[in-house]
């Protein structure tokens, strides 16, 4: 029987002659090398999720041959003989999807909060152009001059703190002041320190409570401010993630009010009764001062900066205030007493909650920030322990990215005590979804500084390409998604976080970068938005040396 019989017949079932086979083969070998050849692809879409388009991969996977047999994948302890993406190749896909995520924004949302990439709109949150100010020192660590250009003159022209407008303390502190603040110290123009000047003294009102414990809102353009509708009650993260950004100002501006209101909130909060091993509840009320539904302990959400700003005040002021490195070791040594536990059956470290005395083995992806603090003390002399803990956590960090079926972390992770199931990670339904979120490879840059270890380049190139194959819209932005198990509907949710661009492009930036001199840790702390602040020169006290 011919090779051919049975197999390649035309419609009305006569065998195909040798020209036509011919043909057929030379145009099924034109098809195969186009698809083999990424630059010729990537204009071409194809669908990955309903209700919008994901762009087919432009040519930036990691190059790599499997050994073994044909068809395998290769084990973790061959990569070092896998073919890696030259530096330079990563650094350069960090910019085309910051540009990728600008065009979104600049098309659909300019000037606006948030843009909704799916729908090709915008959202708002305070009406201040929080995604623009929350890019701006990114685009200026990227290079990315023309981008920063148009964002500079929105600031210039458009920019308007005098507005009927309640905004949240924290985050605009953190967003706001602290990108300003930060564009200032990278490029000397005085615009942005003009603009941090307008909104810091809007934000004062704050602080006008009876217990001097801020007030979570303030009406920027009445310069009133009051708690939320439904409680008297702050969080802890909240008013004491603020110091970094007050205190800066108060030195650049020489106007102590602002480094004096956070200061006071950090004493009051440093002799507060209700800590458990140095952990912190998660409310406080702005009344009393005090405590509120104690007894809850957690390193994620409503708490988690409070322990990064004791480290990061401490550096800030050149590691000479005592009372801010004594509350963060207290707390390190807490969470090793109170939270710390190991799954099964892999025996991950992770961080769990603590209520009314019992452990809860869950841990918010906001957590991942700890491993890079960890490393940012130990490389400022603080115990080994911190080190050896930190690369733990950050395996853990790496798992609750690796074990997902998108690759992409959930939200919140349900950790395994007893190997009930042989996984170590559960996720509920309703924390499955991705914001695009920055503490993982926030950890990651820190530790590759630190360590030099190019597995955590690699975990954050994973992220990079997860983010592109799940995330990313034809028409521009990324979109964060609902459900990170679902690699063929993850669930677009139309939502791109300015902390996407102010946060997790710039980190996966630095840490493809092989310039240690860019924004260098021993010169610059980032705020909990990722935005870097001066560590100050050297003077006898804790007061900025301005105030001294």
């Amino acid at each position: 029987k011919s090779p051919t019989d049975g197999w390649f017949t035309q419609r009305g079932g006569e065998k195909m002659n040798d020209f036509d086979l011919i043909l057929f083969l030379l145009a099924f070998l034109f098809i195969c090398g186009i698809l083999s050849y990424p630059s010729l692809t990537e204009h071409f879409w194809i669908p990955s999720w309903r209700g919008a388009m994901i762009e087919a991969e432009q040519g930036t996977e990691l190059q790599s041959t499997a050994h073994g047999k044909e068809g395998t994948v290769a084990d973790a302890e061959d990569s070092a003989n896998l073919k890696p993406v030259k530096a330079v190749d990563r650094v350069e896909a960090v910019r085309e999807a910051f540009r990728h995520a600008w065009k979104g924004y600049k098309a659909f949302a300019w000037g606006h909060d948030e843009l909704k990439p799916i729908s090709k709109t915008h959202g708002e949150w305070f009406g201040l152009g929080l995604t623009l100010i929350d890019a701006l020192d990114t685009m200026w660590i990227l290079g990315l001059k023309d981008e920063f250009a148009e964002a500079k003159k929105w600031v210039e022209t458009e920019l308007s703190f005098s507005k009927n407008v309640d905004v949240n303390l924290f985050e605009s502190t953190i967003r706001v002041l602290g990108g300003l603040l930060s564009t200032y110290h990278l490029t000397g123009d005085t615009l942005f320190l003009d603009k941090a000047k307008d909104i810091g003294s809007r934000l004062m009102p704050a602080f006008k409570t009876p217990s001097k414990i801020p007030y979570s809102d303030v009406n920027i353009g009445k310069g009133t401010a009051h708690p939320p509708r439904w409680t008297t009650d702050s969080t802890v993260a909240e008013v004491t993630s603020i110091q970094l950004e007050f205190r800066e100002l108060s030195r650049l501006t020489k106007d102590p009010q602002y480094q004096n209101a956070v200061e006071e909130v950090t004493r009051h909060v440093h002799r507060l009764e209700g800590k458990r091993d140095g952990l912190v509840p998660m409310f406080i009320n702005t009344n009393s001062g005090k405590f509120t539904r104690r007894g809850a302990f957690t390193l994620g959400a409503r708490a988690d900066s409070y322990y990064e700003y004791l480290l990061k005040q401490w550096l800030q002021g050149g590691k000479k205030e005592t009372e801010l490195l004594e509350d963060y070791l207290q707390a390190i040594e807490g969470v090793r007493k109170n939270l710390l536990r190991q799954t099964s059956p892999s025996k991950l470290t992770f961080v769990g909650e603590l209520s009314n005395g019992r452990l809860n083995p869950k841990m918010d992806h906001l957590v991942c920030f700890l491993p890079g603090t960890l490393a940012l003390g130990a490389h400022n002399g603080l115990p080994a322990d911190h080190m050896e803990l930190a690369l733990q956590l950050m395996e853990t960090c790496h798992q609750m990215y690796a074990q997902m079926e998108t690759g992409l972390s959930p939200e919140i992770a349900h950790f395994n005590l007893q190997s009930n199931n042989g996984r170590d990670i559960d996720v509920k339904p309703a924390d499955r979804h991705n914001l695009l979120r920055p503490e993982t490879v926030e950890s990651l840059f820190y530790m590759y500084r630190f360590t030099n270890d190019s597995k955590y380049r690699d975990w954050g190139w994973d992220i990079l390409q997860n983010f592109n194959k799940y995330t990313r819209v034809p028409s521009g932005g990324y979109t964060s998604i609902g459900n990170i198990r679902d690699p063929l509907n993850p669930a677009p949710r139309d939502k791109m976080e300015s902390f996407f661009l102010g946060e997790t492009l710039k980190y996966l930036f630095l840490l493809f970068s092989d310039d240690n001199e860019l924004i260098s840790l021993d010169k610059y702390v980032f705020n909990t938005e990722a935005h870097p602040l001066p560590i100050w020169p050297s003077t006898s006290s804790g007061r900025s040396p301005e105030l001294s």
